[in-house]
């Protein structure tokens, strides 16, 4: 469902999608790229960021994986309140705040579904902002839209685009075609790791 062209992308419109049911985008189960991607880490110390965390099923496979540093965020206080009841008593923090007035920092930070829900005017705030949240040597993994589509949200992008615009502030250690996304998305997400460039 694209939005009217004057309506912005703010909690209340983020809200009403939760309220009626409209996220077509939440799969119902963590993305198979990140589930392997947090597979193989090692570390259960990290401190981890998810934002524009929707229902948080990565969050929870994370501490299914025994993860206990974790801070989810989300610009819906709906949401939020729903996510809260969910975890209660489990080692997740949760925060009703938008992205770009969050101030803290982390060892990663994983991207689901929330850059393609911004506007693209914001993703240079985007890149500077997540390179402000991460640690020296940080890293931002997750997956990205490698297609256009008409109007939005969501909003896609290329790998050229992707690579010019994070490469200001990251190592691009990978940026490639998903082998593992879900058949409805097949061919059309990049996985990437990027780290804080210091």
């Amino acid at each position: 469902m694209n939005r009217d062209a004057d309506s912005p992308l703010d909690e209340q419109f983020w809200t009403n999608r939760y309220l009626q049911g409209q996220t077509g985008w939440d799969i119902g189960y963590p993305s198979v790229p990140l589930q392997e991607y947090i597979n193989q880490l090692s570390n259960k110390e990290l401190k981890i960021l998810i934002p524009g965390c929707g229902n948080a099923w990565e969050a929870a496979y994370l501490l299914e994986k025994g993860f206990n540093h974790i801070t989810i965020l989300d610009i819906s206080k709906e949401l939020v309140s729903r996510l809260k009841k969910h975890f209660a008593g489990q080692p997740v923090r949760i925060i009703h705040q938008d992205f770009f007035q969050h101030d803290e920092q982390y060892d990663l930070i994983l991207e689901q579904t929330f850059f393609c829900a911004l506007d693209p005017s914001l993703r240079r705030a985007y890149v500077q902002h997540m390179h402000s949240l991460l640690k020296p040597g940080g890293k931002l993994v997750g997956v990205l839209f490698n297609r256009s589509f008409e109007g939005g949200p969501p909003f896609g992008g290329s790998r050229e685009e992707y690579e010019l615009l994070f490469s200001s502030r990251f190592s691009i250690k990978k940026m490639e075609l998903c082998y593992n996304s879900i058949p409805p998305r097949r061919d059309t997400e990049l996985f990437f790791i990027l780290q804080k460039n210091n």
